[in-house]
């Protein structure tokens, strides 16, 4: 098989004749839809490396929180979501945290039959509350300020067998799918660069328990990871790749779908890649006014999958953010013309081939703007403008980039988090990197 590896309601009211717990046509309330699991990167870069945890995107809220053990669940805390609540006999808790795994209650182990028959009668969708073991959970959390404006989402890898969600005294929503992630947009209930307090309930029992009679350990408790990240307003919010084979098995196709959100009339890049980095095939495309995306992929002769051959491809899809870029040659202009152009330009990136520019400029040297030796330096103000000065790996390069009247340079810092990109043509290398932001 030719196989492709990616790297991009009901209303909370209150509850009415029954607990969302005991009810069956309720599983989920103001979650996030199911999409392909990915996490989108700032840059190619950071997708290749693929760890979350470099990204600006990315707070992880695994770690100790505080938490409540109830036996019963009708013994569990009223209000424990308050801001005004008093936790300070609270314990601290793992997260990800298995509760019989970690002092609490009783694991149990069943094959056939509902693990629950010898503590009360099975009759679905009915659990009782008595030894329906419900853990709550309450953390502090400093969202960062360069987020205001964007959306935030939390990822809840596992939590069983359901999970309530507030924020800031605020219900955000419920879930009971408990071996899959649920996710919330908690856009409108955080305040980024402030503490927000974030806390979670979760149940030994639910109606969907019922569902999973199976062979395994049953436990309680979120047994995945938990984070916050966040979006741009216009942003790829779901990916579908379908891969095969054709004419006899020899060559491949590929079918990419695309949704996104915010982004009507923009341009989307595919970039397909073989396992050595080497780029086979690529396309662009713009984003309807449904928000949706479909191209496909000839591919000549690829190199298949097999379990003893797992040869795979990345496909990096990038949706352009519309910055524009301004590239001139140094050799032609002198130091104060230079800076000139770069303070009076529209263009969001002044990109300088070959050579790095100082403030004031006396020699061509590889250094930040005190003249020291550097590869990566932070923003530098200067005029009330921003200058970035980076040592490209491959093709030495610096960006200038500035906003007029505009103070904040977060976008600046995020797009140069790594520092080094190689590409033989920084022009073009620029052009797809500064857009390379949602």
């Amino acid at each position: 098989m030719f196989s492709c590896a990616c790297l991009a309601v009901l209303s909370a009211e209150a509850q009415k004749d029954k607990p969302w717990w005991l009810d069956p046509e309720v599983n989920e309330v103001n979650t996030m839809a199911p999409r392909a699991a990915f996490f989108a990167y700032e840059t190619e870069n950071l997708a290749k490396a693929d760890q979350k945890a470099r990204s600006e995107r990315y707070l992880s809220l695994e770690g100790k929180w505080k938490f409540n053990f109830s036996k019963d669940h009708d013994k569990a805390p009223r209000d424990f979501y308050s801001l005004k609540y008093d936790d300070s006999q609270w314990t601290d808790f793992p997260v990800p945290g298995i509760l019989e795994l970690n002092g609490y209650g009783d694991a149990i182990y069943s094959n056939n039959g509902y693990p629950w028959r010898t503590q009360f009668r099975p009759e679905p969708p009915f659990v009782e509350e008595r030894n329906n073991y419900t853990g709550s959970y309450r953390k502090m959390v400093t969202v960062p300020a360069d987020w205001k404006g964007e959306r935030i989402y939390l990822h809840v890898g596992s939590a069983t067998s359901n999970l309530m969600v507030w924020v800031n005294g605020k219900f955000v929503g419920y879930s009971e799918d408990s071996k899959v992630s649920a996710e919330f947009d908690l856009t409108k209930y955080l305040t980024p660069g402030k503490e927000n307090l974030i806390a979670m309930q979760v149940m030994r029992w639910c109606d969907g328990s019922y569902l999973e009679d199976q062979d395994f350990w049953r436990f309680t408790g979120i047994a995945r990871e938990v984070y916050l990240y966040a979006r741009p307003q216009a942003h790829i919010a779901d990916l579908f790749i379908t891969p095969d084979l054709v004419n006899n098995y020899q060559d491949g196709t590929l079918e990419v779908k695309l949704n996104a959100v915010g982004a009507k009339g923009e341009t989307v890049m595919f970039s397909l890649k073989d396992k050595e980095g080497k780029e086979v095939a690529a396309q662009t495309a713009k984003v309807g006014g449904n928000g949706e995306v479909k191209v496909n992929f000839d591919i000549k002769n690829p190199l298949k999958w097999t379990a003893e051959t797992p040869n795979l491809y990345t496909l990096y899809t990038t949706l352009m953010d519309g910055k524009q870029v301004a590239a001139i040659d140094v050799n032609l202009l002198k130091a104060q013309a230079t800076y000139d152009f770069c303070r009076e330009t529209n263009a969001d990136l002044i990109v300088l081939p070959q050579f790095n520019i100082r403030h004031k400029m006396h020699a061509v040297q590889t250094t930040d703007v005190d003249g020291n030796p550097v590869q990566v330096e932070e923003p530098v103000e200067r005029d009330g403008k921003y200058v970035m000065i980076v040592e490209m790996v491959g093709f030495p390069a610096i960006y200038t980039g500035f906003r007029e009247g505009t103070p904040d340079d977060s976008w600046i810092k995020k797009l140069f988090k790594e520092g080094q990109i190689g590409n033989e043509d920084a022009l073009i290398h620029v052009e797809e990197t500064v857009s390379r932001t949602k």
